[in-house]
């Protein structure tokens, strides 16, 4: 049966999103890959048991829809090897599982993800791997930090909720000087926007349930990795037993194929409200990458091909801190299209408190509460209704 033709060297980033993970000749033709639910794989032989010589054995080492996955996620990625997760978590805490052990020194950005925090407070630090805070806009000044134990060095651009920027190039080029695997997670911007490996980071990692997936329904997380280190991550992940649903990837792949339209129309839309929010009285700052005002700007600029639709603002809330939690509990109460609810890269907006408690370096600012916002796939005029009645309630607060 005919074989589809490869993409051309130049093809445009929505036609490989349509294109990659699957060639729909190498199953009787259909346009997307079957969904094989499979724990037991059957051999002809003992021999093929003994050798593995086929290339399935068992459910949890993959099947052809993981596999599908695996190989769009290589081709966005330029990675060697992919692995899929239960989460977005477990994408984080399995290649810190695979490349730290007890005695070891880990650099983790002071604006990381909260819950992967709490895997290092929680579970590393009890496994005896000794974990430091670092901030993120330390850049090539990092190489102080590194110490004759130091083993992994764990970034994220933008950072969570109050969105720093890092220069992962810098970072990178002064960790692998002494050794150290680099790790990124890359969930905001996505390998359309920004691609890790490409800047010298060892581990890419993604929450998937988020841009990949597009319809807030899905958990699921991915890791790459460059040849280097594929071989050790890769055994980790079987010698865990940790392994992404067939059904799952299936729909992570299907999310794929209009996430680059999704991202152009979220990039938009929160673009416009951000400066819109900029212009405002009650709004103390913005948190967004992409606004010339944002400190961290020049490296988005220099780095990043777009923005997703995820930032940060400040709301104005006078001097006193006692009326912080007051005012944002108001304007997040009154809102009717942005739901109160976690996660984000969905088609529906989404406004959360953000609690900075757990920070030892990037401590919340003074001027008011910090409030995160995912900009949907919503009309722009009417989210900003729904944020024009919020105000009112902060200011009535």
């Amino acid at each position: 049966m005919k074989k589809k033709a490869p993409l051309s060297a130049d093809a445009g980033v929505n036609t490989r999103l349509a294109h990659i993970g699957h060639d729909p000749f190498s199953y009787h033709g259909f346009v997307n890959p079957p969904v094989v639910h499979a724990s037991t794989v059957l051999f002809p032989n003992c021999r093929a048991m003994e050798t593995r010589s086929q290339k399935y054995t068992y459910g949890t080492r993959g099947t052809p829809t993981t596999d599908a996955l695996c190989e769009a996620l290589d081709e966005l990625e330029g990675s060697a090897g992919t692995i899929v997760v239960p989460s977005g978590l477990a994408a984080i805490s399995v290649p810190f599982l695979a490349f730290l052990s007890a005695g070891d020194h880990a650099l983790i950005v002071d604006s990381v993800y909260a819950p992967c925090r709490l895997f290092c407070n929680a579970m590393l630090q009890r496994l005896g791997v000794e974990i430091e805070y670092y901030d993120p806009e330390i850049g090539g000044g990092i190489e102080s930090l590194i110490k004759p134990n130091t083993k992994l060095v764990h970034t994220e651009a933008p950072g969570s909720n109050t969105m720093e920027m890092q220069d992962i190039r810098a970072i990178s080029e002064a960790a692998h000087r002494h050794g150290c695997v680099v790790t990124m997670d890359n969930t905001w911007a996505t390998p359309l926007y920004f691609r890790p490996l490409d800047f010298g980071v060892d581990i890419s990692i993604h929450a998937t349930t988020k841009y990949p997936s597009g319809h807030s329904d899905v958990l699921m997380g991915s890791v790459s990795a460059n040849a280097t280190y594929w071989p050790q991550l890769k055994e980790t992940a079987i010698t865990m037993g940790i392994c992404g649903s067939p059904d799952d990837s299936y729909q992570i792949l299907r999310g794929l194929r209009t996430m680059g339209v999704r991202l152009e129309h979220h990039q938009r839309s929160a673009l416009e409200i951000a400066r819109w929010l900029e212009s405002r009285d009650d709004v103390a700052r913005v948190l967004h990458p992409a606004l010339p005002s944002f400190p961290g700007h020049e490296i988005w600029k220099r780095d990043f091909k777009g923005a997703s639709g995820v930032f940060s603002f400040v709301l104005k809330a006078g001097d006193d801190p006692v009326r912080f939690k007051a005012k944002a509990h108001a304007l997040l109460d009154t809102l009717s299209l942005f739901g109160l609810g976690y996660s984000w890269g969905g088609y529906e907006s989404l406004a959360v408190p953000v609690n900075l408690s757990d920070r030892t370096i990037r401590k919340a600012p003074e001027d008011g509460p910090v409030i995160r916002l995912q900009i949907g796939l919503e009309d722009v005029a009417d989210l900003k209704k729904d944020l024009e009645a919020g105000f009112a309630a902060a200011a009535a607060a």
